[in-house]
């Protein structure tokens, strides 16, 4: 969430900034403003109102001890007059607060000043590539033919169990997920990111917090019984774990990793974008999340960056690395790079992960903060990154190691699979 000092400070440079995210942010930056002014005019009208008060009730005092009854009845009903038009400017505080404080959840992230214009993903800037077009036999297969012939991934099945979208893993499969899982989160700790292991349902308190809710409820599966949220990924709970806190200097930054099963209801139905791995309401992703102070962030985002691209250097796949435009960002997001792999059988890229700075938009929502050298309290920036989505990566380690008669596992795998191959 923007704070209301940003606002007040420059509205026009967030009306331009927005305007790079494509949002027309100018009749809500207005009405922020109006509603600020409204409660600085309702603050200084109650405060005379209390003014009055205290000197009334002096008066009254006075009168009494002087004798004085009936005068001082008068101004006891003066005083109950004054009471009741502060009570009724007291409502008007607090609903004038909620809408300044509904209005400003409505507005986006600041884009940061390296974000491109664009409206969409034909306007993301390629920034670097990586890896070799794999040598794939004749007649090659796209991951779910290759899954229906080594009887590894079940998308019927999955329908049968749940529906469309929840496929089931089967033997080699089976393993290979669990392997790759390992092997993230192996990595990532080396890194020095601190493995959790979260819950896989939240409170709106904590959808709230990243910005999920409100912008995103409509893409999350919710538990209605028990007003929980099934997360979309492990961001939500372990940047959350800061929530409501005040954090030591020294403490700084925080790193953690998580594996999660992730729950999205926005999948697609139909076509060949969302076939097979392509797009799923349940996947499994392991996530990296960074805590730092503001003048570290972006040497942690390269750093985030460098490490993501060494993992999918290291599965031998052929990747690029993309820089958002506007348009394609997310609410929550400063800047966002994400990875894509070729998947030559399919003739696309593939996302698999995003790697964001949220500055310090989530920590306002989070009240996540940290005690700086001065003793000042200041707000934490925010950085996630997927390390990595599984499903795509999945489709596309298939679709490059097929051969004729198997599937190739990646050398670095092989520790984790026990396996070297796919028949």
């Amino acid at each position: 969430m923007l704070t209301l000092k940003v606002l007040r400070d420059d509205p026009e440079m967030v009306v331009s900034r927005l305007a790079v995210k494509n949002f027309d942010a100018r009749a809500i930056v207005d009405r922020v403003i109006a509603l600020d002014d409204n409660r600085k005019a309702l603050q200084r009208e109650s405060d005379a109102l209390l003014g009055e008060q205290k000197k009334m009730a002096s008066m009254i005092g006075a009168l009494m001890k002087e004798g004085r009854r009936e005068e001082a009845e008068e101004a006891k009903k003066e005083v109950a007059e004054l009471k009741a038009r502060s009570n009724a400017l007291l409502a008007q505080a607090e609903e004038n607060n909620k809408e300044l404080q509904a209005q400003l959840v409505l507005l986006p992230n600041l884009p940061c000043p390296l974000v491109p214009p664009g409206k969409g993903a034909e306007d993301n800037l390629v920034v670097k590539t990586g890896g070799e077009d794999p040598a794939l036999p004749e007649g090659a297969l796209p991951h779910w033919e290759l899954a229906k012939k080594y009887d590894i991934i079940d998308f019927d099945l999955g329908v049968k169990l749940t529906g469309a979208g929840f496929p089931v893993y089967k033997g080699k499969g089976a393993k290979l997920q669990r392997a790759l899982i390992n092997f993230f989160l192996d990595r990532n700790t080396a890194a020095g990111y601190r493995e959790v292991e979260p819950p896989v349902m939240v409170n709106a308190a904590s959808g709230f917090g990243t910005g999920q809710l409100p912008d995103k409820e409509a893409q999350m599966y919710y538990v209605g019984l028990d007003d929980f949220y099934l997360v979309p990924t492990a961001e939500v709970p372990v940047t959350n774990i800061f929530r409501d806190e005040i954090l030591d200097l020294q403490s700084l930054p925080q790193k953690m990793t998580a594996y999660t099963p992730c729950f999205r209801r926005e999948a697609g139905s139909y076509g060949k974008d969302v076939r097979g791995l392509n797009r799923l309401h349940q996947f499994d992703k392991v996530e990296i999340v960074r805590v730092e102070r503001p003048e570290d962030s972006y040497a942690a985002l390269d750093e985030m960056i460098a490490h993501v691209e060494g993992l999918v250097r290291d599965l031998g796949l052929k990747y690029r690395i993309l820089r958002l435009c506007g348009g394609d960002m997310s609410f929550t997001s400063a800047i966002t790079y994400d990875f894509e792999l070729w998947s030559a059988a399919q003739g696309r890229w593939l996302e698999i992960s995003s790697v964001s700075n949220f500055e310090s938009f989530q920590a306002n929502r989070l009240h996540l903060r940290y005690r700086d050298e001065n003793g000042r309290i200041q707000l934490c920036h925010t950085l996630n990154g997927s390390s990595l989505a599984l499903p795509r990566v999945v489709a596309a380690l298939l679709e490059d190691n097929q051969k004729d008669d198997c599937i190739v596992i990646p050398e670095v795998l092989r520790p984790y699979t026990g396996f070297d191959r796919i028949d």
